[in-house]
């Protein structure tokens, strides 16, 4: 069985710096892991990339030949990457064992984890090949700066949740850059009643009803709460891969080691 990190969010929440602390983490650690690029349109990496779409197919190639623009011309390469998954990617996943750990780093186009279907079927494939998967979708901090924006990134996270149907970690990044961690730890965990009356401080009359709906949909169903991660402590990288480490079962199927040990002798 193979374990992976689906990491998604919207564009500049992180993503690939991410991927590259978790990977500078575990080598300090002694564990290993494979970092495999989804995005079309990278360019640079701080981490070495094991697998990577652009030996398949990239943006500038598409836009370049088909003069399609940047949106149109990602959603066209990643809907030639689910074409494509029984023989390239059948073939790169061939070079790892059973209990590989494999990171995949995806584009942070939106609409590729709420309603298009790729990143879902994307998903299945790898199921069918006996991995087990975890949705790590991260928000930046500065987007809960105040709670209109927090339901925002609540509404985005769930339609992620829904669409993907996976264990689901939500991680709000770029804690590092914070300046008064007080601002956003009400939203770590939020109270429906505390949102409604931010809500309705903030948003017109009209909007009540729709402010008690989103509040209560948030609370209800206890769907939505986020880690915070500051790449600057081990220890809050460690937490984190700890939280999606046991969402996946990673290392509970780990045989028990057992050291034979002498008896003690008796005194008599």
């Amino acid at each position: 069985m193979g374990y992976a990190q689906l990491v998604i969010g919207p564009a500049g929440s992180g993503k690939s710096t991410y991927c590259s602390s978790l990977y500078d983490h575990c080598q300090t650690v002694g564990r290993t892991i494979h970092i495999v690029n989804l995005d079309p349109a990278a360019e640079h990496f701080n981490y070495p990339v094991d697998m990577d779409i652009r030996e398949l197919i990239s943006l500038d190639d598409v836009m370049e030949e088909l003069g399609m623009g940047p949106n149109g011309g990602l959603i066209y390469c990643m809907e030639h990457l689910e074409d494509s998954m029984d023989d390239w990617l059948d073939e790169q996943l061939e070079n790892y064992l059973d209990d590989d750990y494999l990171v995949f780093d995806c584009p942070g186009q939106i609409e590729l984890f709420t309603h298009v279907p790729v990143l879902r079927n994307f998903v299945e494939y790898l199921k069918r090949k006996n991995f087990n998967v975890c949705a790590v979708y991260l928000l930046d901090s500065q987007f809960v700066s105040d709670v209109t924006k927090y339901i925002s990134g609540c509404m985005a996270s769930l339609s992620a949740m829904i669409q993907l149907e996976l264990p689901h970690i939500n991680i709000l990044s770029k804690m590092d850059l914070v300046s008064n961690k007080k601002d956003v730890e009400e939203y770590l965990d939020p109270n429906a009643q505390v949102l409604l009356s931010q809500l309705n401080r903030q948003m017109a009359p009209r909007f009540g009803k729709l402010n008690k709906c989103l509040a209560e949909l948030v609370d209800d169903y206890s769907m939505v709460n986020f880690i915070p991660l500051d790449l600057r402590k081990e220890s809050s990288i460690q937490y984190v891969l700890s939280y999606i480490d046991s969402c996946i079962q990673y290392g509970e199927d780990a045989d028990v080691k057992v050291r034979d040990f002498d008896l003690p002798e008796d005194d008599d």
